[in-house]
């Protein structure tokens, strides 16, 4: 195995195509595809499933993918280091629920590390999807919650998929509402409080079980329900039908605007919000710099409560 092999596997995997890989590479395409196979061939595996309609990367092929992202991004930082050049795009990617604090701190990675060459994936998704993008070594890191009715499915499917949970802070339930909603008014909100209005919650697709909800009291019932897939459509319906949804109560006014606040919910639950890593895997330098921002903006926003 070269860093050379692995350039062209990453390359392969993202134009999808031999031949537009070989053009970007310089090589001829025999050589590419001579190349791939002997990468395969050395670790008796099978990259990318190849047919008439183009090249696709198989389930062991994408795992693969994962760790050759990492080993070419820690070779990039060795020659940043000692050479001072930058011959590759800086990479980075995290997947997470839908938290402003988590986008925060991604600006900030970015505005401090992205440079002159970068390539950042910020990937608000469903929780399944956070897990998976992290076993896959997808994204470097992921952002999710525990609390006492999820927390025993979520741990298993994280040991199934040899990850670790770390938290950053525990929080009492709130509720986000538009500033203009009756709900808005109140100093703290009781759980009939909520009865009238619409509740928003966030999409989970093929696994849309209640263990893997990013809401708490995920199983209430409620005769209004709205299921979005992204965070600037639940706010517009917060503010235009006076919907609610039960969050953290971090809330980051430049980001999400003024016309959003959070009111505490008279529940007796928690939502302990932490990042999943995979284990056996040293976090490379970029990780740990975004887990110190997450702590830091986590804690000055606690302090403000």
């Amino acid at each position: 195995m070269t860093l050379k092999q692995l350039n062209y596997i990453v390359t392969v995997a993202d134009t999808g195509s031999i031949t537009e890989a070989a053009g970007k590479l310089f090589i001829a395409q025999p050589s590419l595809t001579a190349a791939i196979q002997e990468l395969e061939s050395e670790y008796g595996i099978t990259i990318f499933n190849r047919s008439k309609k183009g090249i696709t990367l198989t389930p062991e092929g994408d795992e693969f993918l994962g760790y050759a992202r990492q080993i070419l991004e820690q070779a990039s930082l060795i020659d940043e280091r000692y050479t001072g050049k930058t011959s590759n795009k800086l990479r980075f990617c995290i997947s997470s629920q839908h938290y402003s604090f988590v986008v925060e701190a991604f600006v900030a990675l970015l505005k401090e590390y992205g440079g002159d060459k970068y390539e950042f994936h910020m990937r608000e998704t469903q929780t399944f999807d956070i897990i998976d993008d992290v076993a896959h070594l997808r994204s470097e890191i992921g952002v999710l919650y525990l609390n006492s009715f999820n927390e025993t499915v979520i741990k298993k499917t994280l040991r199934d998929n040899n990850l670790s949970f770390e938290p950053l802070f525990k929080a009492k339930p709130h509720v986000f509402v538009g500033k203009d909603s009756p709900l808005a008014k109140k100093k703290s909100i009781k759980l009939e409080d909520l009865a009238p209005f619409p509740r928003l919650s966030y999409e989970q697709g093929n696994h849309n079980s209640f263990y893997f909800s990013e809401e708490i009291l995920s199983t209430m019932d409620c005769d209004k329900e709205l299921v979005v897939c992204d965070r600037a459509t639940l706010f517009n319906l917060l503010i235009g039908m006076n919907g609610y949804t039960i969050c953290s109560g971090i809330i980051n006014d430049k980001l999400n605007g003024p016309n959003i606040v959070a009111r505490p919910l008279k529940v007796d639950d928690y939502m302990e919000v932490g990042y999943i890593l995979p284990n056996g895997i040293k976090p490379t330098t970029l990780t740990n710099e975004y887990i110190k921002l997450l702590k830091g903006i986590t804690a000055q926003e606690k302090k403000k409560k």
